[in-house]
Parts: structure tokens; sequence; C-alpha cells
């Protein structure tokens, strides 16, 4: 059987990763896929990186739209990253009757409800699962393997350089600065580091798995998002002391009001398998009313484990070139026109426990006044620390362990607390999550 043509757009780390993998297990991939798979035209800026990497026999080009614009090539692969011209190229390829591979989430989370209607006008297909947690099989998992059920709720770690510097802060004591600079110098963070340590990149990819898991329109706008940079070593420590794990968690929940879509860095009991995913591994919590709950734990990041998923979604791809269109996955796991139209809550809507660390005056009678303005708003502790001063006439720390509160609730308390001449600074407050 003639085998399929790839066009690949970039030839950077994932880039040159599945053109490696390609080459290297194209015999066992041929086998699996019913036909080979060959990588046949490349758009990249530096022509010396396909002999790098021992690709030969490949046509090259610096200008993409030729590899998109190529009659001979079947399926297009779009690891160029970014909004533009990522979503011209993808509509354009699918415009040409061609499928899409992409490992772009932003792309999808910003653009993929166009997108999608395109290739579905079109027939072809856009698959995506390299777009979330690299080498992790998520999409799979939600869209296929779990399709029997009706998901409660998902919990990830999905962005490495986040659970890196975290790790770090707790294993080591480092501060948040000192880690950052050497995820930077190991490649794990951008020279502009706001992406990831700020939740953009972890809520792109929570938006993509809520939509899929609840089967409502992709809508990144309406994901709260919160970034670690605010985390200091004192809440790390008081974490611990207090049974808990912070993780920068994004978090999807369906409830009676709709839908939760959050990204913020999270209090999660030490017990928790997912409290113990270290380093720059990613790992997503899915619980189902009928399987109950599973994770799935790998690597989020890196050329060949992020090329394994791509190559995956081209196997996928090849195998349902000759699959009527109409029988094939939907791309957000349900059926185009059966999408709900479940809101996403406000976050003032979602109840959680929390953590608060407040810097006060060491004067009698400021903890009566916090927790009467606590329970003004019908909020009660579960556990509270309160470390005395090193010297005489120092601030104190108070830290303040919630049950379960309305955000809208802790949002009036706080406003009110921290208008309190006794307290400095804003109070440090982090979300807490039992995932039982």
């Amino acid at each position: 059987m003639k085998p399929v043509k790839v066009g690949l757009l970039g030839l950077g780390t994932v880039g040159g990763g599945t053109a490696v993998i390609l080459k290297r297990n194209a015999e066992e991939i041929a086998r699996r896929a019913g036909r080979g798979i060959e990588v046949d035209f490349i758009a990249t800026l530096d022509a010396s990186a396909a002999t790098n990497l021992g690709i030969d026999n490949v046509r090259l080009t610096d200008d993409a739209f030729e590899v998109v614009n190529d009659p001979d090539i079947d399926v297009v692969v779009e690891l160029i990253g970014g909004y533009s011209p990522a979503k011209e190229l993808v509509l354009k390829a699918i415009e040409n009757g061609k499928h899409v591979v992409t490992a772009n989430k932003a792309l999808i989370a910003i653009h993929g409800d166009e997108i999608f209607a395109k290739a579905q006008e079109k027939g072809v297909v856009v698959a995506f699962e390299a777009a979330i947690a690299g080498g992790i099989p998520i999409i799979k998992a939600l869209r296929e393997g779990l399709a029997a059920n009706r998901i409660e709720w998902l919990a990830g770690i999905i962005n490495g350089t986040g659970n890196f510097i975290l790790t770090e802060m707790r294993d080591k004591g480092r501060n948040f600065d000192d880690v950052l600079a050497e995820a930077q110098a190991l490649g794990y963070a951008e020279a502009d580091p706001t992406f990831d340590v700020e939740g953009i990149d972890a809520a792109h990819k929570l938006t993509i798995l809520s939509s899929i898991a609840f089967g409502i329109p992709l809508q990144f706008d309406k994901t709260y998002t919160e970034g670690i940079s605010k985390i200091t070593l004192e809440d790390v420590a008081y974490a611990e002391e207090l049974g808990y794990r912070i993780k920068h968690l994004g978090v999807a929940r369906r409830t009676e009001a709709g839908v939760e879509q959050r990204v913020h860095p999270t209090l999660i009991p030490k017990s928790r398998l997912i409290a113990n995913v270290n380093g720059v591994m990613n790992a997503v919590l899915v619980k189902g009313d009928a399987v109950g709950a599973t994770l799935y734990y790998g690597a989020g990041a890196g050329d060949e484990a992020t090329g394994s998923a791509v190559i995956a979604d081209i196997i996928d791809v090849a195998r349902t070139l000759t699959t009527d269109p109409e029988n094939r996955v939907p791309h957000l796991a349900f059926q185009p026109n059966e999408l709900a139209d479940i809101p996403v809550v406000s976050m003032d809507e979602v109840e959680t426990a929390f953590y608060l660390r407040m810097t006060a005056k060491d004067e009698a009678g400021v903890l009566a006044e916090v927790t009467r303005i606590l329970g003004d708003q019908n909020i009660s502790i579960e556990a509270f620390i309160q470390k005395q001063p090193e010297n005489e006439g120092d601030d104190v720390n108070i830290i303040l362990l919630t049950h379960r509160v309305n955000e809208g609730d802790m949002n009036s308390a706080l406003k009110q607390i921290e208008a309190l001449d006794v307290i400095k600074d804003e109070i440090m407050r982090i979300r807490v999550e039992e995932l039982s």
C-alpha cells in the first residue's frame, strides 16, 4: 500500500524528535499503521538541522506554505507553535484537504472551535494528542478509553516547569527566583517564563481537557488562571507542617451550577499519588462515575516524549484515511452537534478549602478578631499555626487552614481582614483540594 507522506512544519525539539523516531522505528510503525509513514517535506529555517539529525532524502524549504500546498503531502504536522502563522497554515492545509497533526495547545485552546468546524466541513482529521502532557496519552484516554463514563472531575500537573520549581523549593529549600533561573538555564523555561510560571500554558491545556471531558465548546477566556510566582519558602514549609504539598494544579469539575475551569497553586494531601509527582514530570487524575479515579503519569515535554504523541496521531490518521468521515472519533470526544451549552462558572461560585498566611502585629486579640470576621462569613477553621516572633515587637505569622467555603465569601472576609490595622501586607491564600 502507498506510504503516507508527511509534511513537517518545524524541525526544532519536537520536530527533530518526531523525525528521528519515524526513521528509527519505521518498521514497527508500519506494522501498527498498516502502511508506511514517511517524512517527505520539511519546512525549517535551519537546513543543517536535517543533516545533523541524520535525516536523508527529504525535501527542505524555508517556506511552510510550500509544504501545505504540496499535492503529494497527505498529513501536515504543525510544530511551529504560537498563534500565527500556525493558524493560517493549519486552515490552509485543511482547505487543501490534508489531515493535520499539531502539538500547539495555544492554537487549539484559542482557535480550536473554528479549526474543528472547518475540518468537519472538509472531512479531514485534526489530531492534537501532543498538545497536552507530552507523551502521556491523556486525550485518547479521555476521548476513547473513558468514553463510557460521565466525567466528574479532573486535576492535573500539566506544566513541568512549574512543577520543577515547586519541587526544588520543597526538597532543597531554594527560593523561587533562584530555581527559575536554573530552569531557564536547563531549557525547562523560556527567557520570558510568563506562560509557564503564571499558569497560561497550563490554562491552554486545561481548557482543552475540560472541553473533551464535559462536551462543551473551548472557552479559554473563562479559565481562571493564577501563577506560582508569589509562593514563598514559608508557604512550602507551612504546607508540609500541615500535611500538604503545594502543586500548580489545573482543575476542571462538573457541578450543578456548571463547569469549573481553574489553574492555581493548590495544597494537596501528601498521601495523594499526584502530590508525589516531582520535577518536570506531568500527571493527570481523572474521576469517572463508572471507573472511579484513574491516574496518568509521565514525561510532559521533551523531544522524543512529545514526538511519541505526534507519531501516535499520525498513525491514527493513517488508519482513518479510508474511513467514512462521519464514523471517525470526534475531535472533542462528543459529536459536533452534541456539544452542551453548560456554563463555565465564575470563581466566586467555586467552593474549596483555603490555606491563609497573614503577617500581623504581635498584639493580644488579633487572632480573635480574624476568626470573628471569618465566622461572620460562615468560614470555619480546621487548623492554625501561630509562630512566636524571634524578638519582642516583631511581627508574627498566622497560618489558617479553613474548611470548604464559597470563594465569594472568602474574598469578602479577606478584604475585611486586610483592612485591619494589625494586619501587614496582602494575605497569602492558596486553595486546598483533597482529591478524594
